[in-house]
């Protein structure tokens, strides 16, 4: 019996031992997914090189972490997947919500941003109430009756959403009954099919609305209806780990939060978007 125990106490201390983040690690080397298809966010140039607001701030938040970090590019829909496997350390552009805190743990938010329709300017969805106005969906006496007004315009309607993403939750949340989803692997291939007439809408970030709609042959595109957050849309965009990592949670919570008030999230953001992104602490 004593040896019994003895060997389940062994056992024990091994399982408790082998658990991923249960140990302190001493982080030197990082490895950052991005999906390098997501303007201003993270793209790639021309010569294959990842660019963007990403890339520009997770490199200042590295040098603060001190740690070295490897960028890798990979596609959207596998980041979860990948960081749960090992493949990456962290996610970058990662929305937070509760479907997305069930199997990967956030660093602090290092932007805080919205969601809004992308259309032809010559659209019947052109007509979207409350264009350019912020509208919280979580206050929903008030957000409730726009979205209904919004269901009204949609119904019957294409909506172009990017795969594994919030914007594709809320739609089909919120319309998926009176609408056609359809879902692209990045918001260009998106937009293509917009142009082409093959989809009524799209919906999106409003930091990646900015951007496309100022780049040459979108001048037909627009942003119409509110400027949404809350609910299930993942606006408050963080840094994605593997559950148990709270060293590397805490180096870049620090550093985060340090680069926030230095004033580098506004500086970098507004370079990139036009837009103040810094997230509120």
């Amino acid at each position: 019996m004593k040896t019994g125990k003895l060997w389940a106490a062994v056992l024990a201390a091994s399982l408790t031992i082998m658990v991923p983040g249960a140990e302190a690690k001493d982080w030197t080397h990082v490895k950052v997914g991005i999906e390098g298809a997501f303007p201003p966010w993270n793209a790639l140039d021309s010569k294959g090189n990842l660019t963007g607001l990403d890339i520009d701030l997770i490199n200042d938040l590295c040098q603060r972490a001190k740690v070295e970090c490897e960028l890798i590019a990979g596609e959207w829909s596998a980041m979860i997947p990948s960081v749960n496997a090992g493949k990456f350390d962290l996610i970058m552009t990662l929305g937070i919500n509760e479907k997305r805190k069930e199997v990967v743990d956030f660093t602090v938010p290092y932007a805080s941003g919205v969601a809004t329709f992308i259309t032809l300017k010559d659209s019947p969805v052109s007509k979207l109430p409350m264009t350019g106005e912020r509208l919280n969906l979580n206050d929903k006496d008030k957000a409730d009756p726009v979205m209904k007004t919004i269901g009204g315009v949609l119904s019957g309607k294409t909506i172009g959403v990017v795969q594994s993403t919030s914007q594709e939750q809320l739609i089909n949340a919120y319309f998926g009954k009176s609408v056609t989803v359809r879902t692209y692997k990045n918001s260009g291939e998106r937009d293509l099919d917009l142009k082409a007439g093959r989809i009524d809408a799209g919906f999106d970030s409003g930091v990646y609305g900015t951007t496309a709609l100022a780049k040459p042959g979108n001048e037909d595109l627009t942003m119409v209806g509110p400027l949404m957050k809350g609910a299930m849309l993942a606006t408050e965009v963080a840094m994605g780990m593997r559950k148990g990592e709270t060293d590397l949670k805490e180096k870049f919570d620090a550093a985060i939060k340090s680069a926030a008030a230095d004033g580098v999230i506004k500086k970098l953001s507004e370079k990139w978007s036009k837009l103040d992104l810094t997230p509120s602490f």
